[in-house]
């Protein structure tokens, strides 16, 4: 059966005895467990356009075989392999606007004011948290920028982190070609914080010296040593399971300052999860204050 024929009989039916379907529940499983996308039976297209591939490469027999081997110790490669395939890093500058404009306009002036006005440290983090190849890290460091020029002495760091190794490896050189710049970013940004380098455009070092970058998978536990003033955690959660949702989301809230901040995608909605989640809408933005249960 040829491995498109495996995916379509799988999807198909949930009733294929163990072993019958090439490893296709294997592998659905696998990814699942790897980095939390969930593939039910309206992504077949994604095993058989993008891990299919990988299968021929790699000349497995099915996709059992390619599980086996991306599970041995010596599968690392593998491993990473099948997250770049699977996770999607569709993305751009400034991507939606309003969350760029809420953290402009009412975000960082009232977290600025609060901090002021508790004698707190002057510093502030920010976590993307699913950051793929950085252009969301990159945006907030602008915002971050153009607000720094009246905050002499702050500390200000923004902490990126993707599933994918090979998307955070493109987030930290910050090299992006024509039409990736071309994508979100104004005349004036693109001459202000980017050089032409390589037929492409590179971050100016003004931005890179707020950021680091992680490879990071937010089904394990997160390995915090503070906490964090604003967290962005956009358009992922969508691929996972509805407890994996809750999970991600409840240890995210351990993970904010008190009066802390949490920008989640335009079309996610979080109240489900508790009244700890209850919604504000800024520059037409939907965000949240969440407060630990």
């Amino acid at each position: 059966m040829s491995l498109a024929a495996q995916v379509q009989a799988t999807l198909n039916t949930k009733a294929a005895a163990p072993g019958a379907d090439g490893g296709v529940t294997a592998l659905i499983d696998f990814i699942d467990e790897l980095c939390g996308v969930y593939l039910d039976d309206s992504k077949g297209y994604l095993i058989e356009s993008r891990i299919a591939p990988i299968v021929r490469r790699l000349e497995c027999r099915d996709y059992a075989d390619l599980v086996n081997r991306a599970k041995a110790f010596s599968g690392q490669e593998i491993r990473s392999d099948i997250i770049d395939a699977i996770t999607t890093h569709e993305t751009l500058f400034f991507r939606d606007e309003s969350p760029f404009k809420a953290l402009r306009f009412k975000v960082i002036p009232d977290l600025i004011q609060h901090i002021e006005s508790t004698g707190r440290q002057r510093r502030v983090r920010i976590w993307s948290a699913a950051c793929s190849t950085g252009q969301e890290v990159y945006s907030i460091a602008m915002v971050l920028h153009d607000i720094a020029q009246d905050l002499p002495g702050w500390d200000l760091q923004i902490l990126g982190t993707d599933v994918s190794p090979a998307s955070v490896a493109t987030a930290q050189r910050g090299w992006y070609s024509n039409l990736e710049v071309g994508r979100g970013l104004d005349a004036m940004s693109k001459s202000n914080y980017f050089s032409h380098e390589a037929e492409g455009w590179q971050v100016a070092p003004q931005l890179q010296r707020f950021t680091k970058f992680e490879v990071r998978n937010l089904l394990k536990p997160y390995p915090e040593r503070g906490l964090f003033d604003i967290v962005f955690c956009r358009n992922v959660a969508i691929y996972f399971k509805p407890d994996q949702r809750a999970s991600v989301f409840n240890r995210m809230v351990e993970t904010i300052t008190p009066g802390g901040w949490l920008f989640v995608g335009s079309a996610e909605r979080l109240s489900d999860l508790g009244p700890q989640f209850t919604p504000q809408t800024h520059c037409n933005c939907t965000c949240y204050r969440p407060k630990p249960i």
